[in-house]
Formats: C-alpha cells, sequence, structure tokens
C-alpha cells in the first residue's frame, strides 16, 4: 500500500498562501491547509507547531521577496523610504497576507533582513545608539499599520467598494449643517479613505523621517 505523499515546507506555504490570497487568516485552519493538500493535519504539525507560526512563515515569505535584489542606496532618509515601498509593494500583490503580517508579524529571515536594514539605515542617521530601538520601533508601527491598512481595502469586492461610496456620499455630502457644521463645511474636499493612498503612504513616511531628523544631536 502506497503511503501519503510528505509534503515539503514550501510547497505547504505555498498552498496555505493561496488558501490566504482566497480568504483571511480567521476563516483559515490547519485542517483546511491539510485537506487541501490531501493529508492530515497531523503531517502538518511535523513542520509548524500551530497556526500562528504558519501564518508568520506566510508572512515572512512576503519579507523575503521584498527583499529579494535589493541594494541600499542614497542617504539614511532615502534607503528607509525604499525599504518602506518595497514592503509595501510586495503586500500590495497579495492584501489578504499583509493583514496575516499586520497581526502576526514574523520572526524569520525576511523580517531579520528588513530589521537589518532599517537599523543600518538609522544608524546612518547620527542617532545615538541608546535612540535607535525606540525609533526603530516606531517607524515599524507606522509602516506596519499602513500597509496593513491599505490592504484592508485592497482586499473588498467592486461591489463592497461601491457600496461603501455611497455610504460616504450620504454620511459626508448629506451631513446636518447645523449638528456637524465642520463636515458640511468641508464635505465636497473630504476624500474616502481608499483615496490616494500611495500619495498618504509616501507622505507620512517623509514626515516621520523629517521629524527624525529634526531632533538630530
Amino acid at each position: 500500500m502506497t503511503g501519503r505523499r510528505r509534503w515539503s515546507t514550501e510547497e505547504i506555504l505555498d498552498t496555505a498562501a493561496q488558501l490566504l490570497r482566497s480568504g483571511d487568516a480567521e476563516s483559515f485552519s490547519v485542517r483546511k491547509l491539510a485537506a487541501a493538500l490531501g493529508t492530515d493535519s497531523s503531517s502538518l504539525y511535523r513542520h509548524f507547531r500551530n497556526k500562528t507560526e504558519l501564518l508568520r512563515a506566510v508572512a515572512d515569505r512576503i519579507l523575503l521577496s521584498a527583499m529579494d535584489g535589493y541594494r541600499p542606496e542614497g542617504d539614511w532618509k532615502q534607503r528607509v523610504t525604499a525599504l518602506a515601498l518595497r514592503v509595501r509593494e510586495a503586500f500590495g500583490q497579495q492584501p489578504q497576507l499583509a493583514a496575516v503580517w499586520g497581526r502576526y508579524g514574523s520572526g524569520g529571515a525576511g523580517s531579520r533582513l528588513v530589521m537589518e536594514e532599517l537599523l543600518q539605515a538609522l544608524r546612518l542617521s547620527g542617532l545615538p545608539d541608546e535612540e535607535i530601538p525606540a525609533r526603530y520601533h516606531r517607524l515599524v508601527i507606522l509602516i506596519v499599520a499602513l500597509i496593513a491598512s491599505e490592504a484592508g481595502i485592497g482586499t473588498i469586492s467592486p461591489e463592497e467598494y461601491e457600496q461603501g461610496m455611497e455610504q460616504f456620499r450620504v454620511a459626508v455630502l448629506g451631513a446636518d449643517p447645523e449638528r456637524f457644521p465642520a463636515l458640511a463645511h468641508f464635505a465636497r474636499d473630504i476624500r474616502p479613505l481608499g483615496a490616494d493612498r500611495r500619495a498618504a503612504f509616501d507622505e507620512l513616511i517623509a514626515s516621520q523621517l523629517a521629524r527624525m531628523e529634526s531632533q538630530l544631536p
């Protein structure tokens, strides 16, 4: 009798990524992954101890792809900006996985490569070593939050998007000027959350870096 096929770690992660593209981290389970592979859950636990560890490994592969071919260029601000944009682009191609990264983080080789480059760039800024960990932490929180937020919008269907736009127009353009005077005043200029996200991403990163630069010794 022929035994069950033994799947490699990479094959397991490939299939997990495919399932996550059509769903989300909440609906994802090791049992569903095992069914998709035609095996049982116990065989997958030889590779990953639990669901969270598996999801972190999937997210880490996105970071690895973002760092593939990366070469640091420019000053410290240019390096941080280039890295942030590479990570944004990598997760933009698989927005469901960005939500996974925002929730579970990553601790693999891809994560270490990103951490190393950010820390190297911050050391070039002239910041004292004792201040770098705190600055790094705030910068990472901003980057992760922006990418995960954008991914949430990127995963909705066209029908859901149109429904959201209609609700936005009703909420903004239909605001009672007596109760919401500021909202009524700016109503025609307020843009929905999904508009110009690339420009907003660039501006927020640049603003954070400029603030850090202004506080250099």
